[in-house]
């Protein structure tokens, strides 16, 4: 496979995000805060901007609809993102978070929940992400993918087979297919055979309805899962791969980092999708870029980019086998 093939994310259920920074949070207090950071999100517009900003080409696929579907289309504009946003009847959601420069972390996220689209709508994505797989038009002509990504919660009433349906629609293509959501979606994309999954350890246990976080990943694994990448707070990261489901790898820093974590999981999806998307199968090469692109996200104020220490950060990354 030939170097630095396009990145095509999907997000079904993008946001407008809001991050507020504010120098501590006092419960029943008034808060006097700077001018917030709106930024294009959703987790799949996250990872597509973490891409571009490294310089790998990248094609976002969303819905966009009302005023915030259109501050959503201006920040991708403005922020040089090739982006295929389509146009649905009900409003963009937004997510705020809270950002406590006092205490060096986010206090609080809180995320609307997706307006359902009608039946016409999700036939529309489906027929970007279609026409997409066969060949991406950039500044350099049409380009096949390498990976397609599809990221994030679904809105309400949405199909319950979205995400084994993208895993299909990307086998078809020859393409592999990473999936990062929560809940039964998570299964589903399992059984579809996804290239890789991307839970937290919450999401994992959870989904699995398992305490035992190697366990669950396993399992994850015996549905069909090629691979799975699962954060771990300052536990760093683990690695697991249906070729050797008995061992897994976990990277981590010698100490943990303070800042922004709410585009990190993002950060590693988007490593992950660079490297899988240029042919790169080994898992220990795949989990160190995740692991400090994650890190790196954590320096930054708002999700969707990374600290240039990212290369740094790798040569601190303590990589053991289990």
């Amino acid at each position: 496979m030939s170097a630095n093939n396009v990145v095509l994310t999907v997000t079904p259920n993008p946001a407008v995000d809001v991050t507020y920074t504010v120098d501590g949070v006092h419960l029943g207090s008034s808060h006097r805060v700077p001018t917030p950071l709106y930024r294009a999100g959703g987790k799949g517009l996250n990872v597509s901007r973490v891409a571009h900003q490294l310089g790998h080409p990248t094609l976002a696929i969303a819905t966009a609809g009302g005023p915030a579907g259109e501050q959503l289309r201006a920040d991708l504009l403005a922020a040089g993102i090739l982006h295929h946003l389509v146009p649905v009847s009900a409003a963009t959601r937004r997510t705020i978070a809270l950002v406590d420069t006092a205490h060096g972390n986010t206090t609080s996220i809180f995320n609307e929940v997706g307006p359902a689209l009608s039946g016409a709508e999700w036939q529309a994505l489906a027929a970007a992400v279609v026409d997409n797989l066969a060949g991406v038009q950039t500044a350099d002509g049409v380009r096949k993918p390498g990976v397609l990504v599809g990221s994030g919660s679904l809105p309400e009433q949405a199909p319950a087979d979205f995400y084994p349906a993208l895993v299909a629609l990307a086998h078809a293509a020859g393409v592999p297919a990473i999936v990062d959501t929560s809940g039964s979606g998570i299964l589903a994309a399992a059984k579809a055979g996804a290239d890789l999954l991307k839970p937290n350890n919450h999401e994992l246990m959870e989904a699995v309805g398992e305490s035992n976080l190697v366990s669950a990943a396993r399992k994850l694994m015996d549905l069909g899962a090629k691979r799975v990448l699962v954060s771990v707070g300052e536990e760093g990261m683990l690695a697991f791969s249906a070729d050797a489901p008995s061992r897994y790898l976990q990277a981590k820093l010698p100490a943990p980092l303070s800042g922004n974590p709410t585009g990190a999981g993002d950060a590693a999806v988007s490593a992950a999708a660079v490297a899988l998307a240029n042919g790169v199968e080994d898992l220990r090469e795949i989990l160190r870029a995740a692991t400090s692109w994650s890190a790196a996200a954590v320096l930054m104020p708002g999700a969707g980019e990374i600290s240039p220490q990212y290369n740094e950060l790798a040569q601190q990354l303590i990589i053991t086998d289990h």
